[in-house]
Order: C-alpha cells, then structure tokens, then sequence
C-alpha cells in the first residue's frame, strides 16, 4: 500500500551509491551546435564557460588507489568484448573483429553494491515537483563514460501534474530503460507509487534478472513508495522521508522484489 504523509511537502532521499542509440527514420531529428571529441572534454568547457575553476580534485587517496589498480592490471575495469583481454591487461583496447553480444545477467566488476548516489525528490506546498541525483560515479570507469544520473528519465524525472522519481544501482543498465521518466508515466495512468516503481523493476528484471538497482516514486498527492530488486546480498532498500508532520527525517525500508 502506499504510504500517505497527510501534507503535500515530502522529501525523499536515497542513498546507495549504454546502449548504442539507433536511428530508423529522419524524424525527429536533434543537431547539436557545440563540437566536441568526448563528453570529458564538453562537460569541462561547459563548466569554464559557467564560471567554474578548472583545478585538479585529485587527492592523495584517490591517486594512491589509481596507483594499486595500475599495479593490478587495470583490475577490475568495465571494458567487454574487446582486445587485449580486459580481465588481465591494461589498455589500450580495440574491438575484436566480430563482437559478442552481452549475456543476460550482468556482474559488477567491483563485486561491491555500496553506491553513492544521492537522489531527492522534492514536492513543494504550493505543488511544484523537482527531481534530481547527484553522484561520483563508479570506481575506474572508462574515460569519457557518462552514467544514468545526469540523463533526464534515467537518474531522475519529474512532472508537476503527476509526480516524480528517482533511480539508482547500475547506471549502464537502469539508462537502458529510464525508469524514472517510466515510474512517473505508470502514476500518470493512475499507479500508486509504490506500484509504479516495482513495474518498473520488474521490467527491468525481465531482461537484467541480476541487476543492482532501487527507485523511489512520490505523486502530487503526497503518496510515496519505493522497490529494488532483490540479490542475495541486497534485501533491502533504505531511504529518508522528511514531512512538516515530522519533527527529522526517518528512515523507511522496502523488502526487494
């Protein structure tokens, strides 16, 4: 069922921490003005261009891990079906001549669900919905790789006259199905959110059985709810819920489907 707070100002916030586009016809059609060679590249001269100082954010820690993973063989890393074989040797890598298509459960090279993503969902009293996520992203990502957050519908999606949500787990999966523009879409039908975040698991789940990922879903009613999908090692899904009837934020959990 789905939880009511009573008044139309929750807060949710989660804690955790592609696939190729194709194109069938001329239409629609979007032309971006801004060249570039990669999205590191773009993102760094949008940044300047806004005002932002361009300096080294490196620290001592993040330079020693970089460090021990060099001295690792680049291991683990996200790299598939290319060559030199990416489970033992550092790049750089090229595509083999014929390319395999991935199987259907995906591992995390990392071996670890302790993600940092921060995803909020905001509901103001005069009604205004935002969405937003913020996050540092996965550990030896390749160069360039840009995850679900910032995607609108991915990491997070909101409509003033539905609701909003906002997803977290793995990001080269959950960008596939951009589960939170999906999860409002459900509660534009008439889902409660809670159902509309499991629909959207289940969708996931139909293809990613083993995926890592959770979403949370409030409407413009006040209602909110949340689902994850369920792995040995993840059961359940925390997140924070903050009203005026409450004096702090509390906790809430979910049992994984």
């Amino acid at each position: 069922m789905p939880r009511k707070p009573g008044l139309l100002l929750p807060l949710l916030l989660l804690l955790l921490g592609p696939a190729p586009a194709r194109s069938f016809g001329q239409l629609p059609l979007i032309l971006n003005t801004w060249p570039f060679k990669n999205a590191t590249m773009a993102a760094t001269k949008f940044a300047e261009s806004m005002g932002f100082i361009n300096e080294d954010l490196s620290t001592n820690v993040s330079q020693a891990l970089h460090s021990d993973w060099l001295a690792r063989n680049c291991q683990p890393n996200y790299w598939k079906n290319v060559i030199p074989d990416s489970s033992k040797y550092c790049g750089p890598y090229k595509p083999p001549t014929i390319l395999k298509r991935d199987g259907i459960a995906y591992k995390d090279p990392a071996h670890s669900y302790s993600h940092d993503t921060i995803g909020m969902v905001v509901i103001h009293k005069m009604g205004n919905i935002a969405a937003g996520t913020s996050t540092n992203g996965i550990k030896f990502k390749i160069p360039g790789r840009i995850g679900d957050s910032p995607l609108p519908g991915s990491g997070a999606y909101a409509d003033d006259m539905v609701g909003a949500a906002a997803a977290t787990g793995d990001g080269d999966i959950l960008m596939r199905f951009v589960p939170s523009y999906q999860a409002v879409e459900y509660m534009r039908r008439g889902e409660n959110p809670t159902t509309a975040c499991e629909k959207v698991i289940s969708r996931i789940q139909k293809y990613f059985p083993k995926f890592f990922g959770a979403v949370i879903c409030a409407n413009v009613t006040g209602s909110y709810g949340a689902a994850c999908n369920k792995l040995s090692t993840f059961t359940q899904f925390q997140f924070m819920v903050y009203n005026p009837l409450k004096s702090e934020p509390t906790e809430e959990k979910v049992d994984c489907i």
